[in-house]
């Protein structure tokens, strides 16, 4: 619960760290500057076509946000401002924008802000052709910090659907809204009864369906509705089971289905939109060892399947059989990121992919089905001459106890000597399945140009080498997580990239957790630690499911109320297991308003440590009282949390 003492005591915390890190101020400005240096400030995306229109989003210097943008797909066509995030920030310190949606004609837009950082929404609808707001928003919403999502259109360009949230922030209501209506007389379509489940929404490509997902860690449920008949009642796309879970993409006369029945690495099937059971199901490509199947996109000539192989993503093309014109797109470096774009066209042989690795910028590239062409667009020109050849990135393995290969992605500086004596980040996740794939970070040079390496351990709770590895990095495997982070750390010593002296661990959220526990496993490995808002009172946390994301995640961290995943995860949460030992230097940070991982956790965590720990090393706490989870939302403001992590790295390092 937020209180006036409870934010009295975060901004004295805030105080001590300011006082107590004074002397890095100049090289906090420095690094300020060097970041600041490397982003253009100037710049705009790559235009994507989507009816008769391009759209793309732009910056301008010195302006926090981007400003959403749009031109006629004809020559010399001008430009037509559909949002500037800058003036929806005027007066606030935070903004976020998650939904952002096109009516099917072209002439709405519907989009939802957040001003605080607690992830709960407003919807407002745009009328482009006025150029004016409609008088309608839909309040306490659902939508993401991290993604654009939370409203779909029917096709008549006049309904759109929405999700409410209940107290505990959890997705479960599914509403419909008719433009020129008041939102307190939406209709609720659907409630999701069991807390142990949340609702998403998404359009299928093809336009043809409004669907709903729902889902908890281990079990989906798909229900759909034609978006050319917005008030029919919605239908259930397969009952959920335990255990079961199902994704489905619509193409033609069927559906596309990846799902993990009898599969512990999933497979594709397909069935008739008429018949979406699961007895209807017929098998395209089978489960299979090596190859986790994650996701399916659906064109009208193609399928593409996101795969992932020897814990780097694939991307599988063909025809819609599955089978015809099988081809693979090959990435140029040993370990990478790519994201299938939003691609809202369906009639295309275009595949938009934003692709990059730790030392290749951010590059947009089409890719051509038909052909297997790879169309650069546009690869970021990092102000100040940055050369891509003056870097290193290495892929390799260390060994867990238990004798698994765990992968580490990392990046230096050539000419490195692996005399153990090179300041070392490593970074790790290792939750809900999700991988940790190595992308371009701007702000990282300002410590590979200091002679520091970084790496990236792709620990047991992510996905990286199928399914088993979530499998064995939750519930009662959880632990495994952390000795694959100690053993990574352990590895990069042995080969002589570091030392404990020189050695920091960095994560966020269930990664503050992986690297928290990992600190308290093994403190004298470790000579700093930064955790960013950190899920470290696991118990305490767990056992409250007034609170977000406690009910839907009994399946990945376990239920209290069940004596033995009680003591299990008792045996391992950082809060519970803090020793009268020398522990390393250590911050932590937290949003005041996070509504994922409550600021008290990070904050109990440092009073309980500075009361149990046998040193004098730096113990400090950093609360942004203007976001959430995510951190600060403007780009320089962002810069600012990363300076402030490195400074303290550096100086604790070097």
């Amino acid at each position: 619960m937020k209180t006036q003492k409870s934010k009295n005591i975060c901004k004295s915390e805030n105080d001590y760290l300011e006082e107590t890190l004074q002397h890095l101020n100049p090289l906090r400005e420095k690094l300020f500057q060097e970041m600041k240096g490397r982003i253009r400030e100037v710049d705009s995306s790559v235009p994507e076509k989507n009816g008769g229109f391009l759209y793309y989003t732009r910056t301008e210097a010195n302006k926090q946000y981007p400003i959403f943008c749009r031109k006629k797909d004809i020559p010399n066509a001008a430009e037509e401002i559909l949002l500037d995030q800058n003036i929806l920030a005027e007066g606030h310190e935070f903004c976020s924008v998650s939904a952002f949606n096109l009516s099917p004609d072209q002439t709405k837009l519907a989009y939802s802000v957040d001003l605080e950082g607690s992830e709960v929404y407003t919807i407002h609808i745009k009328d482009l052709v006025n150029n004016i707001d409609l008088p309608e928003q839909m309040s306490g919403v659902h939508g993401s910090v991290y993604f654009q999502i939370g409203v779909e259109w029917a096709n008549d360009s006049e309904t759109l659907f929405y999700l409410g949230l209940d107290s505990s922030h959890r997705a479960c209501q599914l509403f419909r809204h008719k433009l020129g209506t008041d939102p307190a007389k939406d209709t609720l379509i659907y409630f999701e009864e069991d807390d142990t489940f949340s609702l998403s929404l998404l359009k299928s490509r093809s336009e043809k369906y409004i669907l709903t997902h729902h889902y908890n860690t281990m079990s989906h449920e798909m229900r759909f509705l034609p978006a050319d008949q917005p008030e029919a009642e919605l239908q259930i796309f397969q009952p959920r089971l335990a255990g079961l879970e199902y994704y489905a993409a619509h193409l033609g006369d069927s559906f596309y289905i990846v799902t993990n029945e009898n599969s512990q690495n999933f497979k594709l099937m397909k069935t008739p939109v008429t018949a979406t059971e699961k007895e209807n199901w017929q098998e395209i490509i089978g489960n299979r060892e090596d190859t986790l199947l994650e996701h399916v996109d659906a064109f009208e000539n193609y399928i593409v399947l996101h795969e992932r192989k020897g814990g780097l993503k694939q991307l599988r093309i063909s025809k819609p059989d599955g089978h015809s014109e099988v081809r693979h797109v090959s990435f140029p470096d040993p370990t990478y990121e790519v994201i299938v774009d939003v691609n809202p066209e369906f009639h295309t042989n275009l595949l938009r992919l934003r692709y990059s690795s730790l030392t290749t910028p951010f590059s947009t590239v089409d890719f051509h089905m038909d052909s297997g062409e790879w169309e650069l667009k546009k690869e970021y020109q990092v102000p100040g001459g940055y050369d891509k050849s003056q870097y290193a990135v290495e892929y390799i393995h260390a060994t867990a106890a238990d004798g698994r290969k765990i992968p580490i992605s990392l990046a230096y500086k050539k000419g490195l000597k692996k005399d153990g004596q090179n300041p070392t980040l490593l970074y790790g996740y290792g939750a809900y399945g999700a991988s940790s794939d190595a992308a371009f970070n701007l702000s990282l040079f300002s410590l590979l140009d200091r002679g520091f390496v970084f790496a990236i351990a792709h620990v047991r709770g992510g996905s990286e080498m199928g399914r088993s590895w979530y499998d064995e990095g939750r519930l009662f495997n959880k632990k495994n997580s952390f000795t694959d982070f100690i053993a990574c750390a352990e590895h990069l010593i042995q080969e002589g990239f570091t030392s404990p002296e020189k050695l920091a661990g960095t994560g966020g959220s269930a990664g503050g957790l992986l690297v928290g526990a990992s600190m308290v496993m093994r403190p004298e490995l470790f000579k700093a630690v930064v955790c960013k808002v950190p899920f470290v009172d696991v118990i305490t946390s767990m056992s409250d499911p007034s609170i977000p994301l406690t009910t839907l995640e009994y399946d990945q961290w376990g239920n209290p109320d069940n004596k033995d995943e009680y003591d299990y995860m008792l045996s391992y949460s950082p809060y519970d297991n803090l020793r009268e030992v020398e522990y390393p230097h250590l911050l932590l940070s937290t949003g005041f308003n996070d509504p994922r991982v409550a600021y008290w956790e990070p904050a109990k965590f440092l009073a309980r440590l500075r009361d149990k720990k046998n040193d004098d090393n730096l113990a400090l706490l950093q609360t942004n009282f203007s976001a959430g989870h995510a951190g600060a939302s403007g780009r320089y403001d962002y810069l600012k949390e990363n300076v402030l992590d490195f400074a303290f790295l550096i100086d604790r390092l070097t």
